[in-house]
């Protein structure tokens, strides 16, 4: 154990760990009633929300309703989304728009109006977006200028938390390091917010950032805090498939104006698969496209736009024109060789209503969260709507909160050994091109069953007590993929994100939440219809 003399401590009201919209927003929000820490372990602007192209699903038009947008929210989940969870994001959402409006935040319109985009799954157009196809960047800058203008949050910048303080079941803070002095340092709190977003990038193709390993869930889920739903994971139809390079998104809005999926024969092939066509939610045309490339023994699909306005996609998407620019790609007029990449953590660490875990003191809010609205399948542009809502539900929470601990829990004092950092890379690829092969669209028990005895292999070569980070890092990432196999070859059925080719049909008795937690039996939680 460290000796503490030697560790810096610093006392706030509130930590919020994550600075994407929902950390942001559960920062501004906590602000009101104390000092806020925010710990983010690259910059403030680093965050999946930030390269969000799409936008905010939000009731704004007469034609459009509340209970339309339930519905939409229902089915695109699969039979797992709570009720009351969806009728909170989907109602205290429009006043959470709004707010921001009053604010300053402006979003794109014309003639007036609020221009409305329709995405994949969605019956009305009810999509907001601002500077086109950069809706997660407006609103994440906006955000951020806000949090930067109450002079008492303060922000820790290229920062990882490590561990969580919990004792006698009530999270007191954080143990954290900075990567820039080499410090530990212990953050103490009457409340601590989880906002890291998302895993993404255990996967080989995805979309999000580097930083998105899943921070947040390992960390829950060492301090015994209840995962659920993990399972599912979204992996987004449409990003740009271009050999040596990283998958680029390609919005679902761009689909919503209209653009065709063809097959290697120049085929449009889901008019045949689901009424809505190219716009049938993301885990049904992610499906078929993974469909069309074993059926031609390819590795992508074409996005076909070159029917549509040349003029109305260089303005309405202009971040994604540009650059296929650089990639020699005019998105008016060429084929754009797309296939689906990880995108999306649908289920997450389990909250209440309120964003607070069955650990007292301890929230989770935005993707890294399982509030219930998400399902076994995200509706699109959901994700930053929830970030609004239950960023300031959590917040509102944990200013109202009477938690309180007594001394400090012991820690270990955590290192970088910079002769790890290869290491590290060489078995987080090899876990990703593991993770992508054994447990991505399609998975079977056999393939789970062979990645959980690969995972397994790698975390007994770690040490029994680990103090150094990369090694803490290799643990993390190796103990979320082994939970997600696990989960996924406990749900022996095909539902939402997670399909199983020997298990092809839903089951109806398996329409419950999958909860693990450590050291417990896992369990099935019924739904809140």
């Amino acid at each position: 154990m460290a000796d503490l003399d030697s560790i810096e401590i610093k006392d706030f009201d509130t930590i919020v760990v994550g600075s994407g919209l929902a950390g942001l927003t559960a920062a501004y929000h906590a602000s009101r009633n104390g000092s806020v820490a925010i710990i983010t372990k690259s910059q403030l602007d680093i965050s999946n929300s930030y390269y969000a192209q799409g936008g905010i699903a939000v009731v704004t038009e007469k034609d459009d309703s509340f209970e339309s947008h339930i519905q939409d929210t229902l089915e695109a989940g699969r039979g797992l989304c709570d009720l009351d969870a969806v009728k909170i994001l989907v109602e205290e959402g429009q006043d959470c728009v709004y707010e921001l409006i009053r604010l300053g935040m402006q979003f794109d319109q014309e003639d007036g109006k609020f221009f409305l985009g329709l995405e994949g799954g969605h019956s009305h157009r009810r999509i907001l977006h601002a500077g086109g196809d950069a809706t997660g960047k407006g609103l994440t800058s906006f955000m951020l200028k806000k949090v930067k203008e109450q002079k008492n949050i303060i922000p820790f910048e290229y920062t990882t938390v490590v561990s969580l303080l919990v004792e006698n079941q009530i999270c007191t803070g954080v143990q954290a390091f900075d990567f820039v002095s080499g410090k530990n340092i212990l953050f103490r709190s009457r409340a601590t917010i989880i906002a890291t977003g998302g895993l993404s990038r255990i996967y080989d193709r995805s979309t999000n950032p580097h930083t998105a390993t899943g921070d947040g869930i390992a960390l829950a889920w060492h301090a015994g805090a209840k995962l659920a739903d993990i399972e599912f994971i979204q992996f987004h139809p449409s990003a740009l498939y271009l050999p040596g390079e990283d998958a680029f998104l390609i919005s679902e809005a761009v689909r919503g104006e209209g653009a065709w999926l063809l097959n290697q024969q120049g085929e449009r092939f889901m008019q045949n698969i689901h009424p809505l066509a190219e716009l049938a939610p993301r885990d049904v045309v992610a499906y078929e496209i993974y469909n069309q490339l074993q059926l031609h023994h390819s590795d992508f699909v074409y996005l076909s736009l070159k029917h549509l306005d040349p003029d109305l996609i260089k303005k309405r998407f202009s971040t994604i024109y540009n650059t296929l620019l650089k990639f020699d790609i005019d998105l008016t007029r060429d084929l754009l060789p797309v296939s689906p990449a990880a995108h999306y953590q649908v289920g997450g660490i389990q909250t209440d209503l309120y964003g607070e875990t069955n650990i007292e003191g301890l929230f989770a809010c935005g993707e890294v969260a399982s509030t219930g609205v998400m399902g076994a399948n995200r509706l699109a542009s959901n994700s930053l709507l929830e970030c609004l809502v239950f960023g300031k539900r959590a917040a509102e929470k944990a200013n109202s909160g009477k938690y309180c601990s007594s001394g400090i829990t012991p820690v270990n004092r955590i290192r970088v050994d910079q002769e790890n950092e290869d290491n590290f890379l060489e078995i987080k690829n090899q876990i990703a091109a593991l993770m992508s092969k054994k447990a991505g669209i399609v998975r079977s028990a056999d393939r789970l069953t062979e990645a959980i005895e690969e995972l397994n292999s790698i975390k007994n070569q770690l040490p029994e007590i680990i103090d150094e980070y990369n090694l803490l890092k290799i643990k993390h990432i190796a103990d979320i993929c082994t939970l997600i196999c696990e989960s996924a070859l406990i749900r022996t059925e095909s539902r939402g994100g997670h399909i199983r080719e020997d298990f092809p049909l839903e089951d109806p008795a398996l329409c419950a939440h999958l909860v693990q937690q450590i050291g417990q039996p896992y369990k099935f939680q019924k739904v809140r219809n």
